[in-house]
């Protein structure tokens, strides 16, 4: 690959399709998304606003910026209740993608929500734009960038 990072709702798609072909030829374990901390501060709020489900060695609230991983057909996700309800109404655009697991650590506020994700990488990019789109109620033009394959 040789771009990492794209704004432009089309431009993201095509980002999400090639990052997906380059983790299955690499048969790495999985591949993080992270929407650009920039982006939340043009959507009224910063990522420091956002809060977070850890604390630094300090104390303080770390930033919280949304992030999707995905590895053999599951996609994986944190958030908190109400953008889970978000999530749900998004998953019945896709019927084929269906929650396997909600996990809610003691620890922390939120949930981890596991999505089976058995689709070709054309509808896993359409339901991972629409999912950073409603759930985290980002911009049309957000920017996206692949932190780990």
């Amino acid at each position: 690959m040789t771009r990492f990072d794209a704004a432009e709702p089309a431009e993201r798609r095509k980002l999400y399709v090639d990052a997906i072909t380059a983790h299955r030829e690499r048969g790495s374990g999985f591949l993080t998304l992270e929407a650009d901390e920039g982006t939340l501060e043009t959507n009224g709020e910063t990522a420091t606003e956002r809060e977070s489900d850890s604390e630094s060695d300090d104390g303080s609230t770390e930033p919280s910026v949304p992030w999707v991983q995905f590895g053999d057909g599951t996609i994986n996700l944190d958030c908190t209740d109400d953008e889970l309800d978000e999530l749900k109404a998004v998953l019945e655009e896709f019927p084929a993608f269906k929650i396997d697991d909600l996990i809610r650590p003691e620890d922390a506020e939120g949930v981890n929500v596991r999505i089976s994700a058995k689709a070709d990488q054309n509808r896993i990019s359409q339901f991972v734009d629409d999912m950073f789109l409603e759930v985290y109620d980002l911009p049309a033009a957000f920017r996206v960038w692949i932190v780990d394959i």
